[in-house]
């Protein structure tokens, strides 16, 4: 059994990776309204609608996960992946009270940017890019757990606990790395409605720490909390009361606290499990080299899991 769990979802293993990126930009929209609605319509002018995105045909499940050896996971790429919800995907399941929605998995499986792009006419517009991923297999978030509730007739979910932020580094068209830290922190989302069924939308707010946390020294030995308080030898000597407010956010250091938006749509549900599965599209900050760049915007798309209980 566990043989022929195994060979289908290695057979597929290609499909679930992140598609190379090819050099185009996706017009970005939405500049007023709503916050979370510009996170859907976002996703919408990139082409990134929560309902064009469908799991892949050979979705494996959580029993088929729970199925499988360490061994027979080990190197296969299988523990970044996200499971679906099994069974037909009909049926609701009601939230009443306070529950707990556990073993949250998100998993992206598409990574843009906002960039300034040059158009043809000569005009320089803001734009969406695709871009190359270039972690390895260790971007999901899982395990992510919290309170689901229904209070006045609206779905609340806050997060508390689980592997809820992930460092990841993306390749823009022109070589250009961009670092950030794929997270959920301390998300609050609400929807409408009293239950989960397929096409239930809920989002909200979530935090992004910094990509870097004090004890980290950059190239000329500066920190938050140790290392030089500015450069020394030669760079130092732009120190002085001229060349010190150049430098100023590259000598303090600071832990960068950024607020982010996710949307959340339920495509598949198992009322027999609890189980749920889904869509969602995340539009987050990268990081700031501890205060001394300005982020760029990081839009996400992906599929996610959770279970009822």
């Amino acid at each position: 059994m566990k043989a022929a769990v195994l060979a289908a979802v290695l057979g597929s293993a290609a499909a679930f990776a992140p598609a190379p990126a090819r050099r185009g930009q996706v017009a970005m929209a939405a500049e007023g309204g709503n916050p979370m609605q510009k996170v859907a319509a976002a996703a919408l002018a990139a082409g990134l609608g929560l309902s064009g995105l469908t799991a892949p045909a050979n979705a494996i499940t959580k029993d088929e996960i729970n199925s499988l050896t360490y061994l027979q996971v080990k190197g296969t790429g299988l523990a970044n992946r996200c499971a679906e919800a099994a069974g037909e995907g009909a049926g609701e399941i009601g939230i009443n009270g306070k529950k707990q929605l556990v073993d949250m998995c998100l998993e992206p499986k598409q990574f843009l940017v906002e960039e300034e792009v040059a158009k043809k006419n000569g005009d320089v517009v803001k734009d969406f890019v695709k871009t190359k991923l270039m972690t390895r297999q260790t971007y999901t978030l899982d395990g992510v757990s919290g309170t689901i509730s229904n209070e006045g007739g609206k779905i609340k979910f806050t997060e508390e606990d689980g592997i809820d932020y992930a460092a990841t580094t993306v390749q823009l068209p022109g070589g250009e790395r961009v670092p950030f830290l794929f997270t959920v922190k301390e998300l609050v989302a609400s929807g409408s409605g009293s239950s989960l069924k397929v096409g239930t939308q809920f989002g909200g707010d979530f935090k992004v720490p910094s990509y870097r946390t004090g004890l980290f020294l950059d190239p000329k030995g500066r920190g938050m909390t140790t290392g030089y308080d500015m450069a020394v030898a030669l760079p130092g000597l732009q120190n002085g009361q001229e060349g010190d407010a150049e430098l100023f956010n590259e000598n303090n250091k600071k832990f960068d606290v950024i607020p982010g938006k996710i949307e959340f749509e339920v495509t598949k549900v198992n009322v027999e499990d609890g189980e749920v599965s889904g869509v969602f599209v995340s539009k987050q900050p990268s990081d700031t080299d501890l205060g001394s760049k300005v982020p760029k915007t990081v839009l996400l798309k992906g599929i996610w899991y959770g279970r009822i209980e």
